[in-house]
């Protein structure tokens, strides 16, 4: 079954999205974020087709955290997620939201 893998933790990402956010929303989103670059990280993009080359390359602009810092010392996910406007957070729910269902979709054809 081509793409199961990535199916199984883009629809997690998408699980950690969903209400309610017991940690708080910003360690939801790099939850997400990690499950997202678990499912993505070993895919060959030349499988894809180009919308979902174009999802992916919106998220992983989306998640880049170059710039940041963190003194804390919470994560950069975590600070990148409480950077994100709430428009970010919107697209970044639909296009998690439309990977999902992608991945999914290609693992029944």
């Amino acid at each position: 079954m081509r793409f199961y893998y990535q199916a199984e933790k883009i629809s997690a990402a998408r699980s950690c999205l969903m209400l309610p956010h017991p940690r708080g929303e910003e360690k939801s989103i790099a939850d997400a974020f990690l499950e997202c670059d678990c499912g993505l990280q070993d895919l060959d993009k030349k499988l894809l087709d180009d919308t979902a080359c174009v999802w992916i390359q919106k998220l992983d602009t989306l998640m880049c955290p170059a710039g940041l810092s963190d003194p804390l010392d919470r994560g950069l996910w975590t600070v990148k997620a409480e950077a994100l406007t709430t428009d970010e957070r919107i697209e970044l729910s639909r296009i998690i939201d439309e990977l999902a269902n992608y991945f999914s979709d290609e693992c029944r054809s």
